[in-house]
């Protein structure tokens, strides 16, 4: 007997730059995430001795991110020494692979109530520290035609034609819309803010938007991966894909998701746990799926993903509402739209990670919590959630509005 797999909560922390000067480099990652579940125990009055577990991605598990963050989160929120903690990486799927992996675990009836989610302090743990082959180890690299996953997105942008401008104008949109729903509210539902040790306030809402973008502006940045190309890196790819003569290189800063400190908390629970502790759900998981595409252009998952968890759920693209793909890098998302058909104007309808930035072991998560709350805002049914991932592969996961 299956269970449906119900969403309670779900809150992340504002995001912020992840470098010295970014207002939240003073927070250790293990205090960020106990922010979250301290949180969600008060807004529900949660008797934590029933959790079953804490699942949390983190893309870089070392240093202040190491020995099972997961645990030490729950023991640093000072919840009941019972609970469970388990850290995850699929990279930057790895907050809403664990959202996935708790909705399976419900839905089989192991576990009634799970926290998910995931932090990544990118300020104070950069970006591969972890290391690993990918990128690493050049006998590796050369064997499985790895390139830079930028230089993977310049040439997703030479296959299907986006030009500079078009990637810039998504971009300047993103921060349109991103500006204009935080200035709004929409995401205070969610956001919870970071506090220090004596209750001061560290931040209180996303500072990394951008809201003077403009074309002109990041017109006037240059390509960031074109250095990489001239390494080698192009000459590995167009060998791949040797119908073209050249990579344009078209990805900058200014297009790009933000290298950012942030964490993501999401509640997902059965029916029972809902009664036995008076929590009402807000959604529920419908469908996941995961699978991989070519590693060498590496970014082109998204799509194809979306499409296998349609179908693992018996709808079609017409049954979804909004959607939401991770905003990687512009080409990703314009890619994304294309395979599926879809519009802009219902895809990233609050903008992404362009604008707000992307702290890879917890974007997952927060996507949830930012579809959830339109989904309840616009009175609508069904969200997409999609990331590109690292190694080609791509995830995606329906939630619907209880």
């Amino acid at each position: 007997m299956t269970h449906n797999a119900y969403i309670f909560e779900a809150v992340r922390t504002p995001r912020s730059k992840g470098k010295k000067d970014g207002s939240l480099h003073e927070v250790k990652p293990v205090d960020l995430g106990a922010g979250l579940l301290r949180a969600i125990q008060s807004r529900h009055d949660l008797d934590t001795s029933y959790v079953d577990d804490v699942i949390f991605g983190c893309v870089s598990p070392i240093g202040e991110q190491g020995a099972d963050i997961a645990k030490m989160i729950a023991q640093n929120a000072e919840w009941d020494e019972s609970v469970a903690g388990v850290q995850l990486d699929r990279f930057c799927a790895s907050g809403l692979e664990a959202v996935n992996t708790a909705a399976a675990k419900i839905a089989s009836g192991w576990d009634d109530l799970i926290v998910a989610g995931g932090v990544e302090c990118m300020s104070r743990v950069p970006m591969g520290s972890s290391g690993g082959p990918m990128g690493n180890d050049p006998g590796f690299s050369l064997r499985t035609g790895f390139v830079p996953q930028g230089v993977g997105a310049d040439m997703i942008a030479t296959i299907d034609g986006y030009s500079r401008e078009d990637v810039d104008s998504f971009a300047v949109e993103s921060q349109r819309r991103a500006a204009h729903a935080r200035d709004s509210g929409w995401f205070d539902r969610s956001v919870v803010p970071v506090y220090d040790e004596s209750g001061l306030t560290i931040l209180e809402r996303d500072d990394f938007i951008k809201p003077n973008t403009t074309l002109e502006i990041l017109g006037g940045l240059k390509a960031s991966f074109a250095m990489h190309g001239d390494l080698g890196f192009d000459d590995i790819i167009l060998e791949k894909y040797n119908d073209y003569d050249a990579v344009n290189h078209v990805h900058t800063p200014g297009n790009s998701s933000g290298i950012v400190d942030g964490s993501s908390a999401v509640l997902v629970g059965n029916e029972q746990a809902g009664k036995d502790l008076n929590l009402t759900a807000r959604g529920r998981v419908v469908a996941t799926a995961c699978l991989a595409t070519d590693p060498t252009i590496m970014l082109a998952g998204p799509g194809p993903s979306a499409k296998k968890c349609l179908e693992k759920a018996g709808l079609g693209v017409d049954d979804i509402d909004l959607w939401e793909i991770n905003e990687a890098f512009a080409s990703v998302a314009l890619r994304y739209m294309k395979d599926l058909g879809i519009s802009h104007d219902i895809t990233n309808v609050v903008g992404g990670a362009i604008a707000m930035g992307h702290p890879l072991g917890a974007t997952g998560g927060c996507l949830v919590s930012t579809m959830l709350d339109e989904l309840e805002r616009r009175g609508k049914k069904r969200a997409m959630l999609s990331l590109c991932v690292a190694g080609g592969m791509g995830i995606s996961t329906i939630i619907e509005r209880v």
